[in-house]
This record gives C-alpha cells, sequence and structure tokens, in this order.
C-alpha cells in the first residue's frame, strides 16, 4: 500500500500543524500545569473546523474520512497539542458525534449534530462502569420502557468531558439476560432529569480532558431519543472501536514524532565529555529507535484507516495489533525519551515529561493492552483449528 499524502493532503496537514504549533500549543503547557481543560483551546480547535471532522457538511461538519481525520490527529500531535485536550476532541467527535452521524434519524442528527460540529456543544460517550470496563457486555445500568419514555438507572465511570459535555451518548441494558443483546443506546441531554456527573477526577497524564463519573437515577429519556433501535447498542460499540483504534491513535504517533524532533535536537545541543551527546552510541540506537516505530506506527494506524474508507469492516484482528502496538512501544518510546533527557526529563521544564505521562493512556484506554492481545492470541489459535 502506499500512503504517500497528496498535494491537498499535504496543504491540509501544513495548515493543521502550523496553527496549532502557533495558536494551540502554547496554551497547552499552562493548562497541563494547572491540569485544567481549556475553554480557550477548544474554541480554537473548533474554529479550524477540526472538531466537526467527521461530521457531514450538511450540518456543519466536514465530512472527513478516515485518512482524513487520521492526518488531522497526526499533525495536532505533531505541533505539540497535549494528549488531554486531543483526547478531549476524539470523545467528542468520534465517539459522540460520529456515532450520531451513523446511526441518528434525521430528526437527530438536526439537532445535535450542528452543535457538535461547530464545538459549541461538547460531547462524551458512557459506556464503562465502575464494575465492568473492557467486559462491556456485562454492563448494569438498566433501561425500562414505559410508555413514551425510558427510565434509566446506574453509573458510569472514567468519561470523558462529561464535566463540560452537553450530549451524552449512553450504553444501558433492556435485558441482562441477554447480555450483549440486550445493550441499547440513547442520546441524553445534560439537563435531562435525574443525570448528574461527579467530581473531576485527577488523573496521572491527559491532565486536560476533564474525567468524571455519571450517574442516572430515574433519569427519563424521551423515546425519541434511542438510538440506533433498541438492542442495537453492542453494534454501536463496535462501531466506536473502529475509531479508537484508527483516528483516535493518530495523535500518539504525532506526539512520537513531536518526541523525536525533541531528542534529536537535545542530543545535538547537549553536551559531555567535550561532545555532544548525539555523539555517543547509546544515545544514537535509542534516537534510531524511535524513528523505527514512528514509521511502524503510521504504516498500522493508515492501514486500518485506508481499509476503513475502501469499505471493508474492522479486522478485529488488525485492529488490535495496531493498538497494542502504538500502546505499548509509544510509551516505551516515551519513557525513552525522559531517559535521554536525563533529570531535565523528569521536570515540568521539557515536553518529554508530559508526553510520557499522555502515552501511558495508550495502553489503557479502549480495551488494555492485555484484551488486545487476548483478542490477537484467540484469532490466531482460532486459525489454527
Amino acid at each position: 500500500m502506499d500512503f504517500t499524502f497528496s498535494n491537498e493532503q499535504k496543504i491540509f496537514r501544513d495548515t493543521i500543524y502550523r496553527f496549532c504549533r502557533e495558536e494551540v500549543a502554547p496554551l497547552c503547557e499552562e493548562s497541563d500545569r494547572k491540569g485544567e481543560f481549556s475553554f480557550e483551546v477548544w474554541r480554537k480547535l473548533g474554529g479550524m473546523g477540526l472538531l466537526g471532522l467527521p461530521i457531514p457538511e450538511t450540518y456543519g461538519g466536514a465530512g472527513a474520512d478516515f485518512i482524513t481525520c487520521c492526518i488531522a490527529g497526526e499533525a495536532m500531535g505533531h505541533a505539540g497539542v497535549d494528549g488531554g485536550h486531543l483526547l478531549a476532541l476524539g470523545a467528542h467527535s468520534y465517539l459522540c458525534a460520529a456515532n450520531i452521524v451513523e446511526h441518528g434519524t434525521e430528526e437527530q442528527k438536526q439537532k445535535y449534530l450542528p452543535g457538535l460540529a461547530t464545538g459549541d456543544d461538547i460531547g462524551c460517550m458512557c459506556l464503562t462502569e465502575p464494575s465492568c470496563g473492557s467486559d462491556a457486555g456485562a454492563l448494569l445500568t438498566a433501561a425500562v420502557r414505559k410508555g413514551d419514555k425510558y427510565i434509566l438507572n446506574g453509573s458510569k465511570t472514567f468519561i470523558t468531558n462529561a464535566p463540560v459535555a452537553r450530549v451524552f451518548i449512553v450504553f444501558a441494558t433492556l435485558d441482562r439476560s441477554r447480555k450483549h443483546k440486550g445493550i441499547t443506546c440513547f442520546i441524553v441531554d445534560r439537563d435531562t432529569p435525574g443525570l448528574s456527573t461527579g467530581n473531576p477526577m485527577h488523573k496521572m497524564g491527559v491532565k486536560c480532558s476533564t474525567t468524571s463519573e455519571v450517574f442516572f437515577e430515574d433519569c427519563e429519556v424521551p423515546a425519541e431519543n434511542l438510538l440506533g433501535g433498541e438492542g442495537n447498542g453492542w453494534n454501536i460499540a463496535l462501531g466506536g472501536v473502529e475509531w479508537d483504534r484508527s483516528t483516535l491513535l493518530s495523535p500518539f504517533l504525532g506526539n512520537a514524532m513531536f518526541t523525536l524532533e525533541s531528542c534529536s535536537r537535545y542530543a545535538s545541543e547537549r553536551r559531555a565529555f567535550g561532545q555532544p551527546i548525539g555523539e555517543f552510541q547509546s544515545i544514537q540506537n535509542r534516537i534510531a529507535d524511535m524513528r523505527v516505530y514512528v514509521e511502524a506506527a503510521r504504516l498500522a494506524i493508515y492501514r486500518v484507516a485506508a481499509s476503513k474508507d475502501n469499505g471493508a469492516r474492522l479486522n478485529p484482528l488488525l485492529a488490535s495489533v495496531n493498538k497494542m502496538y502504538v500502546g505499548d512501544k509509544g510509551f516505551e518510546m516515551c519513557s525513552a525519551a525522559v531517559d535521554l533527557f536525563g533529570g531535565y526529563g523528569y521536570i515540568h521544564e521539557y515536553p518529554v515529561e508530559r508526553g510520557m505521562r499522555d502515552a501511558k493512556l495508550g495502553q489503557l484506554g479502549g480495551g488494555t493492552s492485555d484484551i488486545m492481545r487476548m483478542i490477537v492470541a484467540r484469532a490466531m489459535v482460532g486459525r489454527q483449528k
């Protein structure tokens, strides 16, 4: 496969890179140190049309395909935009808005997508619960049909954007005995009685994304807010996985490119024992390994994105290989960058410290690396039968 960008795609990437490098990245350092979500950063991303990339032009978005969305994510990460704001963008654009694009009725699209496209309304997806993360089929949040409404009771946790969101994509079960087949999806507005959010969680990394629990106590959701039909929630969740294991990984690639450039520059400038540390073979080996990771991660991410743009169904094996490799090797690379910087890599003054904290999420969010290994192993064992 040839993943060489067209001239139009190169211009698109360069435009995003320059804008984020000059206008967005400088704001991210202060926000990360404070551990705060920046509405100023959010407005800038919205003004560039980056919050509505997967939303059709009819509803105010860009109607971008998977590869274009990956290019944007890579460019933002490469420019130095922190992982927190990029995580917030991913939850908003791909886990919330894209699900409405794919499964919503025309009335739902007209009501919700224009505000999500501009970022005036912030979206989130509520799937993970205190008692189940990767085992989503065991979720406990219940939905009961009563006339023209559904009554939701339960709770969610680790929900990105929840404290600031207005549009919630919520997964609940109509019948626990049916496991995955009972899962159903709803669009719930922020001001719906019975919906509340907990205090923002303090995290190791991606500090600029605001995360909390979400609670449903006799929360009445109109029947017209049912998304995709009863019992179709699991398929909708799997659709989110398609975005998660392609487009949502592209900022990690961008962060790796940013880290590689930082390390190469530092190795040329920092001197020890009468010469730049980049003259030492151990440093050269680390930088070479970083470059290999960047190239391999790019191929892995764009391979999945290209297959989706060509209409292929998500390949669980390849997608899991992709997620596991980018998550595990990306964190190893960012940890090696801190080692390369030495004591300076351990303080906030240098960006590799933030990069390592943010990269850790790649091994945890959207399915842990251990779950990815399980999927890969089961697929391989199955092939031998």
